[in-house]
């Protein structure tokens, strides 16, 4: 079931970066300005949070065993009509049916992988499942940039379609819903708790911030770090397909150590807030500085490296919150709550590359504008981590969440 969903994950990030891969030619075929791309850009997570928390409460109550090929067939049948001759209005529609089916996958994921592990063993697998993010980068962006460079864009599209449809056909016939009814961790209160409790807690509060500056990197990374290599720096199509994906596989490599070193140091006695807290924000702030130094930096190599690393040690924060979120939240209302986090955290996908987009536009020249909004993104990957090493206190959220307070019953 993890290879499954970790493939799921897989698809979701290939359907995810098209455009941004695809950028300089679908700019060029549509005439697009910097700004219409950004709203491009942003237009997928239009619906997307609103998508998250909606799925959020349904798979509190019907099975993820059906949710998930729902959603891939809505992926699915949305890139099938970029195969033929398309404007921007189309492919804007398209996007935002697209991010309103993948909103809620990663919570629907999580929920269903953590019915097959017990709560000290789910780190690992949630650092496997958010690694087809990278994963789907890594091994997409090549089939995917030969299929632009020679085919088309639209081709490119359809082809992602099609693996979905194998996809679905696939869960259809091996998956199945995990056996664990987890029982709440030891102190958890059993019956369900207010929202405002759950969501008010300082540790959700902090999960928020920390992947919400996370994620702002990422949706750049998703939408503008192909255009940055070819318009920025002047790399060709063919090579900025292969740079494209040197930061995930940094962040690949950050992400699964995160997750093997908290379930060790779990299994060593640290608390979880040393174990995931920590451990999770603390990249976003060295990340950050390292971003911060991109503008400086004297010559290209150096400042796509900088990024790499920068924008690559997030990982961490994704791999962490989830299981720190199911420390406290009653297994009936955890689908919900990690749903709701994923809503709020993803929000930055839809101003990040609409700012970039502005920012490039109102620049003296295109690489006056990535690095004027590098700059930002540096801001606010520091602030988020310094959030994060403040508010993630799973240990103790897990005592004030099972005080005293009147329980909401279920009917």
């Amino acid at each position: 079931m993890v290879a499954l969903l970790f493939v799921y994950m897989v698809l979701n990030f290939a359907d995810k970066i098209i455009v941004g891969l695809a950028g300089v030619p679908i700019m060029t075929e549509l005439k697009l300005s910097a700004s219409d791309f950004g709203l491009l850009g942003s237009s997928f997570f239009f619906l997307f949070s609103i998508s998250a928390i909606v799925f959020g409460f349904i798979i509190n109550r019907v099975p993820t065993r059906w949710v998930l090929p729902g959603l891939a067939l809505v992926w699915a049948l949305s890139q099938f009509p970029m195969l033929g001759s398309v404007g921007f209005t189309t492919l804007l529609i398209c996007r935002i049916i697209l991010g309103a089916g993948e909103g809620p996958a990663f919570s629907v994921a999580v929920h269903s992988v953590f019915k097959w592990f017990p709560d000290h063993k789910r780190t690992l697998p949630t650092a496997i499942l958010s690694q087809g993010s990278s994963f789907g980068v890594i091994l997409a962006v090549p089939l995917l940039n030969w299929i632009i460079i020679n085919k088309s864009w639209h081709w490119a599209f359809g082809a992602l379609g099609i693996v979905g449809l194998i996809w679905v056909a696939a869960w259809l016939i091996f998956g199945r819903e995990g056996p664990l009814d987890p029982k709440p961790a030891p102190g958890l209160a059993v019956e369900r708790q207010p929202y405002a409790k759950l969501l008010l807690s300082p540790t959700f509060i902090g999960c928020c911030l920390a992947t919400f500056g996370a994620y702002w990197a990422l949706s750049l990374g998703l939408t503008w770090f192909t255009p940055f290599i070819v318009k920025g720096l002047g790399f060709t199509q063919q090579q900025a397909g292969l740079i494209s994906i040197l930061p995930w596989i940094v962040g690949a490599s950050v992400s699964l150590g995160a997750g093997a070193l908290s379930q060790f140091l779990l299994g060593r006695g640290f608390t979880t807030r040393a174990a995931r807290g920590v451990l999770g924000a603390t990249p976003l702030v060295v990340g950050g500085f390292l971003v911060m130094l991109v503008p400086l930096a004297g010559n290209p190599a150096l400042q796509l490296s900088l990024l790499v690393f920068g924008s690559g040690l997030c990982g961490a924060i994704y791999v962490v919150c989830p299981p720190m979120l199911g420390e406290f939240a009653p297994v009936a209302q955890r689908g919900a709550v990690i749903s709701i986090y994923g809503a709020i955290y993803t929000l930055a996908g839809v101003i990040a590359p609409y700012v970039m987009g502005n920012v490039i536009e109102g620049a003296a020249t295109p690489l006056d504008g990535y690095m004027n909004g590098y700059r930002i993104v540096a801001t606010v990957l520091i602030l988020a981590g310094l959030a994060g090493l403040a508010l993630l206190r799973p240990d103790s959220e897990r005592a004030r969440v099972a005080s005293p307070v009147p329980a909401i019953r279920t009917a």
